[in-house]
């Protein structure tokens, strides 16, 4: 069989579906996206792209629209909770493009997923589409409908996220509450004046809590993430309206700039931190799971956007290198990708750690090793080509 000959199912419109079925459509392969909601309306509000995601973009033809919409980051900068104390200051900027081929990008979600949307061929995207189960036989898939309808595939691929229905067809398991939630909001670029002429990520790192902002839509808005320890709220909804005043009493005693942030919300939305244990498994014979359906992982190394860009492209490979042979495809698929995508969750899952820790020796030992990393060396097991992204421009 062809590559063409092909027919794949991809359940879900996020960054890791558009990306695989954008490859595999240009590759000639039949595929159709199951989208449960009405519209894509992006939901969230920034990203932090690094070079091994932004690569795989340029790859596929978005640098133009990224340069337009996303911020390029001149640095990532740590700060002490209270009095502003510089732990950290690791350039970015030309020095990241220079040493990885690609920028530091921060965006708007809807931007991101907007640019993915243009670059998927016309038609096969199936919006208000839910998947209810799968059905997996020798020689196809078939997915159930929960109006009682179905369709078949060759292959499909779960890209459904943390609370993935596809996942249960792979692995048994649940997702895992972390113990913290994290608040998030946009407020006007005049919150931080100084992005204006120095756009970059500002981390400020205290005990049992941490706070995010950087610049979006080109310049326009500032995103926060505001993390907090939350052990005993397991249960509450995935995601929530919030208080802006009680979120900005719980960072009482911070710095003024944090405060400042986030006390400009006009809305503030807060979500539950989830992610599963790593699985030994990716795949069946005939159904594949990417991005945080397939590896999970809390948001404290800023890699779910990559590392599902990273995916599509090692799965759009190595199915269409075998379409005679789809469970060899994805064996080998989740061979490369496994070793990689246990490391960076392991060391998020780290940071939720020493992210948070008290004030003390462990937090002076944290504090004394961001001083050692500040350049970008250390970060060439992260920003580097894990998964050889020149091999994309051949399938264009």
């Amino acid at each position: 069989m062809r590559a063409d000959g092909l027919r794949v199912a991809v359940v879900g419109a996020g960054v890791s579906g558009l990306a695989v079925a954008i490859l595999l459509r240009r590759r000639g392969v039949r595929c159709d996206v199951y989208e449960k909601s009405q519209a894509l309306s992006a939901i969230g509000a920034g990203i932090q792209l690094s070079p091994n995601g932004a690569r795989i973009l340029h790859d596929l033809g978005a640098e133009p629209s990224m340069r337009r919409k996303a911020i390029t980051a001149g640095a990532i900068e740590t700060r002490r909770w209270d009095d502003g104390t510089l732990l950290s200051r690791v350039p970015h900027g030309a020095l990241c493009e220079d040493r990885f081929g690609a920028p530091y990008y921060l965006v708007h979600r809807a931007d991101l997923q907007a640019c993915l949307v243009d670059l998927l061929p016309p038609g096969r995207m199936h919006l208000g589409q839910a998947v209810s189960r799968v059905v997996e036989y020798d020689d196809r898939v078939e997915l159930c409908f929960p109006d009682g309808g179905s369709t078949t595939a060759d292959v499909v691929i779960g890209a459904d996220g943390v609370h993935s229905v596809l996942r249960g067809a792979v692995v048994d398991d649940r997702p895992l509450f972390a113990g913290y939630s994290v608040y998030r909001g946009l407020v006007p670029a005049s919150a931080v004046p100084s992005f204006a002429d120095d756009p970059r990520v500002m981390f400020w790192l205290g005990p049992g809590r941490h706070v995010t902002y950087y610049p979006v839509s080109s310049g326009r808005t500032i995103h926060f993430s505001a993390v907090s320890a939350d052990p005993a709220d397991a249960d509450a909804p995935r995601s929530s309206p919030a208080g802006c005043a009680d979120l900005v009493a719980g960072f009482d005693g911070w710095h003024e700039e944090v405060t400042q942030v986030l006390g400009s919300a006009a809305s503030v939305t807060r979500w539950g931190l989830f992610d599963r244990n790593l699985s030994a498994r990716y795949r069946t014979r005939r159904v594949a799971l990417v991005g945080d359906a397939a590896h999970p992982m809390l948001p404290f190394l800023s890699q779910g956007a990559s590392q599902a860009l990273e995916d599509a492209v090692v799965l759009a490979d190595c199915l269409t290198a075998s379409p005679d042979d789809v469970p060899s495809g994805l064996r080998r698929y989740e061979a490369l990708r496994r070793p990689r995508t246990a490391q960076v969750h392991g060391r998020s899952r780290m940071r939720a750690e020493t992210f948070h820790f008290s004030d003390g020796p462990l937090q002076r030992a944290r504090d004394a090793d961001l001083a050692d990393g500040a350049d970008l060396a250390h970060l060439d097991w992260l920003y580097g080509d894990a998964v050889g992204t020149g091999r994309v421009l051949a399938a264009r």
